[in-house]
């Protein structure tokens, strides 16, 4: 309410669709968990309109966050090509340094700023009213079509320099469809919420089983592997592989040391990345179904190698340490993965 940025952008997509420019607009403050989300929108776009009103002192913290979500997530070889005009209206001191702290984060980015639509509001109304503002309005979108549509370029800046010769992401190399799974899971309070009580259970859980010293040692390697459970990208398929005599051996291994719980059932996939085979584990009350197959349907994903799985069988180490250790990763419920240690005994 009484906002003059709301204005001034439902002035400049009357022009723009005038213009028969396809506009999308995304009020940030209206759906602020999904900010991590947003970069995957600038996919196929040739100008950017980044608006935000100083209220207090300096830029709105949402979109900080979306600008820090461009700097992890967007793909700035698009971003290299896409035109980014700054609207800052402000009703206290601050608009130009607003304004200039847009055009470098985008140019930082390797985007292509336009000056932007900059101005002091002290009176809503009026300022609504006035109609030499409406015409700079106008006049400053035709400005911005005329740029895209020309395609004009800007003398070279030293903010480009700055990225490629001190600014260096990390790189990480994911698919559009892990890319976009990432934003989602960090965007969802819900999920990390979650994430976040299964680890605090489950370092509980360890720390009783460990004592003092070894326990520091141990909660950080565990903290270290809990966080990369839903950061480990599984394959979609492996090929099976024919059963061994050491594969034969360990489901007998498994068979010999299952002790049923009449109020447990759960599935298990371990991938033997070693051996190129998909061990699955169907535990039931009654008895378990032990056998390899390429399908990874299962309530709890592990992979690991033969080495590691034969330890484990000759009693020498568990689950639970070898995940610890960092010698097992894993995808799926925390508590459900917790009870393999329970279900069989190879001590």
């Amino acid at each position: 309410m009484e906002d003059p940025t709301i204005y001034v952008l439902n002035k400049m997509t009357e022009v723009l669709k005038e213009l028969r420019v396809e506009v999308n607009r995304y009020n940030i403050y209206e759906d602020k968990n999904a900010i991590s989300t947003l970069p995957a929108t600038l996919k196929g776009v040739d100008g950017i309109i980044l608006a935000t009103t100083v209220e207090w002192f300096g830029m709105g913290g949402y979109m900080q966050q979306f600008l820090d979500m461009c700097w992890l997530y967007a793909d700035k070889e698009q971003i290299s090509r896409m035109y980014m005009l700054p609207v800052v209206m402000a009703t206290t001191y601050g608009e130009r340094d607003v304004e200039l702290n847009l055009i470098k984060a985008w140019e930082t980015l390797g985007g292509i700023s336009i000056t932007g639509l900059v101005a002091y509001v002290e009176n809503p109304d009026e300022f609504e009213k006035n109609e030499n503002y409406r015409i700079i309005i106008e006049k400053k979108t035709e400005a911005l079509y005329r740029f895209v549509n020309q395609k004009i370029s800007n003398l070279p800046t030293s903010n480009l320099a700055v990225r490629t010769n001190l600014l260096k992401t990390k790189t990480i190399e994911l698919t559009p469809q892990e890319s976009e799974q990432l934003s989602r899971f960090a965007s969802n309070e819900t999920y990390v919420k979650q994430q976040k009580e299964d680890i605090e259970e489950l370092s509980a859980m360890f720390k009783k089983m460990l004592n003092g010293d070894d326990f520091e040692e141990a909660e950080t390697d565990f903290r270290e592997n809990a966080q990369s459970i839903n950061e480990t990208v599984l394959p979609d398929t492996l090929e099976k592989s024919s059963a061994s005599n050491d594969e034969d051996a360990i489901i007998s291994a498994f068979i010999k040391h299952y002790k049923p719980n009449p109020e447990f059932s759960a599935s298990y996939a371990i991938i033997i990345s070693d051996w190129d085979s998909i061990l699955h584990l169907e535990a039931t009350p009654e008895k378990l179904k032990c056998f390899y197959t390429a399908s990874q349907e299962a309530d709890v994903i592990l992979r690991t190698t033969s080495k590691v799985l034969e330890n484990i069988l000759d009693g020498r180490n568990t689950f639970q340490k070898g995940f610890m250790a960092g010698e097992i990763s894993a995808k799926g419920n925390f508590k459900t993965l917790r009870m393999l240690d329970t279900i069989f005994s190879f001590s």
